[in-house]
């Protein structure tokens, strides 16, 4: 048995090999063909010079200056210098579970007693206190209750013995309590930094989760806490800590690295990983990105080797001894060890027999790493809030240290110390400063998710979970950049003229200022993941919320005074702002809806703003209360306009309000200010509708649209632009094939749904875990929903309505992106289910051979491999923007507009866990289920690509 599976791996091996081949020659193919185009002396594409007027736009190209230094790493050759490299590791590893002893997932370790003769165990203990910025409490109820407390006593404590360190990260908790206290605080605090006693990690707003959060909310969460550090304490943090995020992306290493730090620390790594690296010696590492040749992007990173950060997993690999040894668990206390032997203070009486217990565990753990310096972090969640515990701590410890220090035959040097204290040590000892190269510790790439904590207990299901918020997340996101962008327009055009002055500058910026600390705010790793308590993530949506609606204002006044021909006439009042947007959202938990615009025969004037660097092109639609309309483009010209029915639920036609819709164009940060106005007799070009239906509607024909009743039926319904031709069943209304018109293929592309449940046994799926019971099972409906067509000039659709989800796909028919990538809509509604999750499943006649891609953050492509040898929950992985499969033909993507868990598990196929309702709790803290799911909007786009 065994001899086959080593076979099967070589076999493996090789395929991996063969495909990587292909790959490359199949690039060398496209970059010839390329070549060979542009040679044929710029003759110009025969297709190109065809295009008719109705094509709507072909626009002038755009050339950007390049930086040379800017496309360095493309132009480096070379292999890639990884010495591990994750894809691999998945693959080397069994992934069984073995009981590792008193260290449960790991291994036995031994050590000779004369293994530090020739050079001492250096052993920093490094105080530190979790502080989630929101969890099982709100920010503000964790800050009264815990945090001000924490940061008031550290303050006193480390003044009292200069010999005690502490560190911080959460930059959000910190400059509150900072806005509160006095000047003669503030001296201190800034003499403890200055003293080595106390240093800011990290420094981000707060701790971030590293699947869901987007790389612009990444960075603009460090830019907030760096710059704020850097205004009120003048210091540049240097080390990252990340103790508690769900899994670990090498984006976040490389925004560290470009942020100037030389190092980093994680936590949350699968338990078959972590003993692997121990068992390698390789917990320290260079994290080096993928795409990276070179070693430019090299930061140096720790890998903690146990379960988690608290004590008893952090001295050492016996979590029953290190409890011992967090003294505040001391008899009398809150908190006890739950392996029944208490903690005792330190006197002379056993001091000697302690300082020996603990230095065995630091040997013990020391025997992991490849040099004599030991890390061994002292806290846990909240700690250090009471004076009393800062004493148990601090004065306990230092007995322990004196006592092993003054053993000079112990060959130990123990010390409090801050996590750079550590970080420097170890880089002398390594000899990493003095120019050598890199070698002494191995180079990873490749990233940590998915996560397991213990047992099959994957955390995938935080990928999914309350993404209605994780959609509102990046509205804000586009907001805010667009906001911020008008108004650095905005502030240079009203520094020009008097008259302008008037312009709310100051009150604008303090506005923005608290949108990015909201956005901010919940990249924390219990805020965007959903894994925090009902009333917590109210008051995270409340929060972005109230900062859309201060968006919409910044950005109104912004636009106001830079569209104004005649600018002596602006003028700036604050009951009546000068525009209006063209959505409403009317509470933190409700989709936003269409603002209705009421026409005359005089102009109403329609600002469309392009928040991006490219020139675009791209299809605008809003809400008119009349169909007799005519659009002007900016120059004055006529614009083809597509009318579309609102609707009242499926298939009542609302007279109150009309789409309308046509292609916007506009240059990069561009503003374009169209016309609208009511007309006798209008040009704009109805869309048509056939409605498939079991009973008929009853209604009298439409005045003005054309509506068709059809019956569900085994002729398929078919939508097509100049690129692609779509097949949809006419009995449920999903997707099912395409063919693409340049090389006239038909692809197999079945849209369907499917249901998730959890396990029956004792631990079942929750906010964090995906436990199901097994594959997902297909979605099923008696009656054939109703389907509603649309057949457009600028756009067609097919909506399907079935009980859960409102399925919408929108074929464009414009030029670009937009017209070749088909637009998903999955309104989903699963209030009323019992520990059920909605999937849906892409399924394609794509041989990806168990290979998937994912993006990490939106920033890079992470290839996967789905291993049958791991649970069904461990081959979800997570998606911020996109996730494809490819073979040598194509690639079929599935861009998404918020982040979501994604898989898979079948050749052909992508899948995406679209809403998860849970009745319990999956045992990490929460104390919940997830009960508070809301109507929400899953939007995709769905690319098929020629290779």
């Amino acid at each position: 048995q065994g001899q086959l599976s080593i076979l099967q791996e070589k076999i493996d091996h090789l395929e991996r090999l063969l495909a990587e081949n292909n790959e490359i020659i199949s690039n060398i193919r496209d970059s010839v063909i390329n070549l060979s185009e542009s040679v044929k002396d710029g003759q110009k594409n025969p297709e190109a010079i065809n295009l008719s007027a109705s094509e709507l736009f072909s626009s002038a190209s755009v050339f950007l200056a390049v930086d040379s230094e800017d496309c360095l790493f493309a132009s480096k050759s070379g292999s890639h210098g990884s010495d591990v490299q994750m894809l691999d590791v998945y693959d080397l590893l069994p992934f069984d579970n073995p009981d590792g002893g008193v260290w449960k997932q790991g291994f036995d370790i031994t050590y000779n007693e004369n293994d530090w003769d020739s050079e001492p165990l250096q052993v920093f203990v490094v105080p530190h206190s979790h502080n989630d910025p929101g969890w099982l409490k709100t920010f503000d109820d964790y800050f009264r209750d815990q945090t001000q407390h924490i940061l008031n006593n550290m303050v006193i404590k480390l003044q009292e013995d200069n010999r005690r360190k502490f560190m911080w990260s959460e930059i959000s908790y910190f400059s509150k309590w900072w806005d509160g206290i006095d000047s003669q605080k503030k001296d201190a605090v800034k003499r403890l930094i200055k003293d080595g006693q106390f240093e800011i990690v990290t420094g981000g707003w707060v701790m971030p989760d590293e699947a869901s959060a987007h790389y612009f909310a990444l960075i603009d969460q460090l830019i907030e806490g760096h710059q704020w550090l850097e205004k009120n304490l003048g210091v540049k943090p240097k080390s990252g800590w990340a103790v508690d995020p769900f899994g670990h992306s090498p984006t976040m290493a490389y925004l560290l690295k470009r942020t100037g730090f030389s190092s980093m620390l994680i936590q949350r790594v699968h338990y078959s990983i972590k003993k692997h690296f121990a068992m390698q010696k390789t917990l320290e590492f260079f994290w080096r990105q993928n795409w990276d040749l070179g070693s430019g992007t090299d930061i140096l990173c720790h890998m903690m080797p146990f379960y988690s950060y608290d004590v008893p997993h952090t001295c050492g690999p016996d979590p029953k001894i290190c409890c011992q040894f967090d003294f505040k668990r001391l008899p009398g206390g809150r908190v006890s060890c739950p392996w029944r032997v208490p903690p005792e203070a330190i006197h002379a009486g056993n001091i000697q027999h302690r300082a020996w217990m603990i230095l065995d565990q630091y040997r013990k753990k020391s025997k992991l790493f490849r040099t004599k310096v030991l890390l061994a972090p002292l806290g846990d969640d909240f700690r250090y809030a009471e004076s009393s515990e800062w004493d148990q701590q601090y004065q306990n410890y230092q007995k322990l240290f004196d006592y092993m220090n003054s053993h000079p035959e112990w060959h130990v040097k123990a010390q409090f110390g801050t996590l750079s204290d550590y970080f420097e040590a170890l880089r002398k000892e390594s000899n990493l400063d003095e120019k050598t190269s890199n070698s002494f510790f191995p180079v990873v790439s490749g990233d940590f998710f998915t996560y397991a904590d213990r047992d099959h207990h994957y955390w995938s299901g935080y990928f999914t979970s309350r993404p209605f918020y994780k959609r509102l997340d990046r509205v804000m996101e586009s907001y805010l950049r667009a906001a911020e962008i008008l108004y650095s327009m905005a502030l240079v055009q009203s520094s020009k003229s008097e008259k302008m002055s008037v312009f709310p500058s100051v009150d604008n910026y303090k506005l923005l200022t608290e949108a990015r600390r909201n956005l901010g705010l919940f990249q924390h790793h219990d805020a965007i993941t959903g894994t925090s308590k009902d009333w917590v993530v109210v008051d995270y949506g409340t929060r972005l919320f109230h900062s859309v609606m201060n968006l919409k204002k910044v950005i109104i006044d912004s636009a106001h005074i830079l569209i104004l021909k005649d600018k002596s006439a602006y003028n700036y009042d604050t009951r009546t702002p000068f525009l209006k947007m063209d959505d409403v959202q009317s509470s933190q938990d409700f989709l936003p809806h269409k603002t209705v615009i009421k026409l005359t025969s005089q102009p109403r004037y329609l600002l469309i703003y392009n928040p991006m660097e490219q020139e675009r092109s791209s299809v605008v639609s809003v809400n008119v209360n009349s169909p007799r309309v005519k659009l002007l483009s900016p120059l004055g010209k006529p614009v083809t306009v597509q009318i579309s029915a609102v609707w009242d639920g499926a298939t009542s036609v609302s007279h109150e309000a009309y789409q309308i819709s046509f292609v916007a164009h506009l240059p990069p940060l561009g503003l374009g200010v169209y016309q609208l106005l009511e007309v006798q007799s209008s040009e704009a070009v109805l869309a048509d509708y056939d409605i498939y239906i079991r009973n008929s509607r009853q209604d009298k024909p439409d005045s003005l649209f054309k509506i068709k009743e059809m019956q569900n039926s085994v002729d398929s319904i078919i939508l097509e632009n100049s690129y692609m031709k779509l097949w949809f069943s006419g009995m449920s209304g999903l997707l099912e094939k395409i063919n693409t018109k340049e090389d006239g293929k038909n692809h197999q592309m079945k849209v369907e749904f499917a249901w998730y449940g959890t396990t029956s046994n004792r631990d079942k799926s929750g906010a964090y875990l995906f436990i199901p019971d097994g594959e997902a099972k297909p979605y099923i409906f008696t009656d054939p929903p109703t389907i509603r067509v649309a057949h457009g000039r600028i756009f067609s659709e097919v909506v399907c309505f079935f009980h859960h989800v409102t399925h919408t796909m929108r074929l464009y028919k414009v030029q670009g992106l937009e017209g070749q990538s088909l637009e998903v809509s999955n309104i989903v509604d699963i209030r009323g289910e019992y520990n059920r999750e909605l999937a849906m499943r892409i399924s394609s006649d794509i041989n990806s051979q168990n290979r998937f891609y994912t993006d990490l953050n939106g920033y890079q492509i992470q290839p996967r491999l789905t291993l049958s040898k791991l649970p069904l929950q461990a081959n979800i992985y997570p998606m911020t923007t996109m996730a494809y499969i490819q073979d040598a033909g194509f690639r079929l993507t599935l861009h998404s507009a918020q982040s979501l868990g994604v898989a898979s598990l079948k050749n052909g196929q992508l899948e995406v866990i679209m809403d998860r309702r849970l009745m319990q709790d999956d045992n990490r803290g929460l104390g919940q289920g997830v009960q508070d799911n809301k109507i929400t909007a899953n939007i995709f786009r769905l690319l098929l690509e020629r290779r």
